[in-house]
């Protein structure tokens, strides 16, 4: 009965239609429309097991589940109402086979990596408690292949007890997060992640990366978020980004980059890189000092302290900087633009 309620519900939330079930003899079994405890209908066999009834305004139909047949009913008697009759029995067919049970871990699996139907994520969501909030995934890369490490660490880390963790290698696992309680306490995914790095490592001295996806709205959906999040890793991979924490948002402009042809992108650096900024980007110090400075926002305190540098340390080589390329890395618009040179320089190798 449970199953063939869930179908029913299932039928509503897809379509919108409003369904009942029968016994094979009539008799009302579970439904949403207001219909008579018993019907008296002469259901016909074969392919199309549908009987019109105009004078009561109706259209039945056969229902399969577990080796018995129901009769289907949905209000309504057109040509529409036959194809909706046909549709339903048909996804009946699918909906209510008798699939083999499936554990909490091997369902977070299956729903993170895409590989479980709608009607099945519903199913297992309501057996075993999972909400239909938005959610956010994060890919989490440790050092050392201790992704088993990180997992149990995530376990301890959840204060609401809905999120859940998969192994996806070694040295890579996959969070995910309800952010019902993330936008209650932090300003945003990126700062709470930043947070759960540094508890990670003071709490296990494992060394992190984290690697954010879009917020989606449920966690049906979160097969998207997490391929975001990869697609962030490869990017990072591929550019050697500073910083821990990123978002796939971070390298959207990289994306468009990737899509223009090499012969392009070579002149587009040609006309960016004269002899001053050739000679900067050929000093890795100078090119590790001004990235650290855009990762780090602009902020001066924050990347002396994180590059161990006396202020006027760090002063002398922006300003250095500023001379040999002739961009204020300190401005906004500056920055943006050695950080598309940075970018350029990379791709086209």
């Amino acid at each position: 009965m449970n199953e063939l309620k869930a179908f029913i519900k299932y039928i509503k939330e897809r379509t919108g239609i409003k369904l009942s079930l029968y016994t094979e003899n009539g008799r009302f079994l579970t439904g949403e429309t207001k219909s008579p405890e018993i019907i008296s209908v002469n259901m016909p066999h074969g392919t199309e097991s549908v009987k019109i009834d105009a004078e009561n305004n109706a259209t039945y139909f056969t229902v399969s589940h577990k080796e018995k047949n129901y009769i289907g009913k949905i209000n309504g008697c057109g040509d529409a109402e036959k194809n909706y009759a046909l549709l339903i029995s048909d996804l009946a067919g699918s909906f209510l086979i008798k699939e083999p049970d499936i554990s909490f871990a091997d369902f977070c699996r299956a729903i993170v990596f895409g590989e479980i139907n709608y009607s099945r994520m519903k199913k297992y969501a309501e057996k075993h408690v999972l909400p239909e909030k938005p959610c956010v995934a994060m890919v989490i890369n440790a050092e050392n292949g201790k992704a088993e490490d990180v997992m149990a660490f995530l376990q301890n880390y959840q204060p609401t007890g809905k999120d859940f963790a998969v192994k996806v290698k070694a040295d890579r696992c996959v969070f995910v997060k309800y952010t019902d309680d993330v936008f209650a306490e932090y300003r945003s995914v990126s700062e709470y992640a930043e947070i759960l790095r540094l508890s990670l490592f003071e709490e296990t001295g494992i060394k992190t990366k984290i690697y954010l996806g879009g917020v989606v709205k449920t966690v049906f959906d979160v097969s998207v978020s997490f391929l975001q999040a990869t697609s962030a890793c490869r990017s990072d991979e591929s550019l050697c980004s500073s910083g821990d924490v990123h978002s796939f948002k971070d390298y959207v402009f990289v994306k468009i980059l990737e899509d223009l042809p090499k012969h392009k992108l070579n002149e587009y650096l040609d006309v960016l890189m004269d002899e001053g900024a050739r000679e900067v980007f050929a000093d890795e110090e100078m090119v590790v000092t001004a990235e650290e400075f855009l990762g780090n926002s602009l902020n001066i305190s924050e990347t002396s302290r994180k590059l161990y540098l006396h202020r006027n340390t760090l002063m002398y080589r922006l300003d250095k900087i500023e001379r040999l390329t002739g961009l204020n890395v300190r401005k906004f618009s500056d920055a943006v633009t050695f950080r598309l040179i940075a970018i350029l320089s990379k791709m086209v190798k």
